[in-house]
């Protein structure tokens, strides 16, 4: 497994330049996808070490399937890829955000974005086109 630095204490990692992602229990961190020239939130997905350094390493969008426990790389079966453009790192690096150039559909329904449905008082309605997303 690939290893970064441990987090540091306090407020020294959130003024730290050095990559030194905080993973949680399981070893994981959140990773939300973000289209890098419209700014829509496109999923949620999570990153073990090895997903987190192969992203950067490959420019491919890698994550962590904690339901088949093993690492995926978005598209290679869809085909519906994320190209990596930017990885920002939150201020206690325990979530990253990948802004990405996505070809197809991000969500496993085939739809543009995960986020596909409003919910309200009376519970959940389906964005519909045109809506602010």
């Amino acid at each position: 497994m690939t290893q970064f630095a441990p987090p540091l204490s306090g407020s020294a990692q959130d003024e730290t330049l050095a990559l030194r992602p905080k993973f949680d229990a399981s070893g994981l961190i959140a990773a939300i996808a973000q289209d890098a020239e419209t700014g829509e939130v496109l999923m949620l997905a999570w990153m073990n070490a090895e997903a987190l350094a192969r992203t950067l390493e490959t420019g491919r969008a890698t994550y962590w399937s904690r339901s088949r426990g093993e690492i995926w790389v978005k598209g290679n079966t869809s085909g519906h890829t994320q190209e990596l453009v930017e990885v920002r790192v939150d201020c206690d690096q325990d979530a990253v955000l990948l802004k990405v150039r996505q070809t197809g559909g991000a969500c496993h329904t085939g739809r543009e974005s995960c986020f596909y449905r409003i919910a309200d008082g009376a519970g959940l309605k389906l964005a519909g086109e045109g809506e602010a997303r």
